[in-house]
């Protein structure tokens, strides 16, 4: 079990970063429909740089990829 940890988040981060342009997409397009500029989006108000702010958004995609992930992962022994 303790192997699959490394690949459980391996899986994680592929996964995270297969959805981050099309969810960030709809997020960017959900902002604009409500007046908030992008910029201020992407970066949290101006609290962080554009590119803290791009990894911050990663981070926050990959908790529930990370749930997925794990209930996807075939934890039992190989077959």
């Amino acid at each position: 079990m303790l192997r699959s940890v490394p690949q459980l988040f391996v899986m994680t981060a592929i996964v995270t970063t297969a959805l981050f342009v099309p969810l960030a997409a709809l997020l960017a397009l959900a902002a604009m429909a409500f007046g908030i500029p992008l910029e201020s989006l992407a970066t949290f108000g101006g609290s962080l740089g554009p590119v803290a702010g791009v990894f911050a958004w990663w981070a926050i995609f990959f908790a529930p990829a990370l749930v997925y992930a794990a209930y996807m992962m075939p934890w039992s022994g190989r077959d």
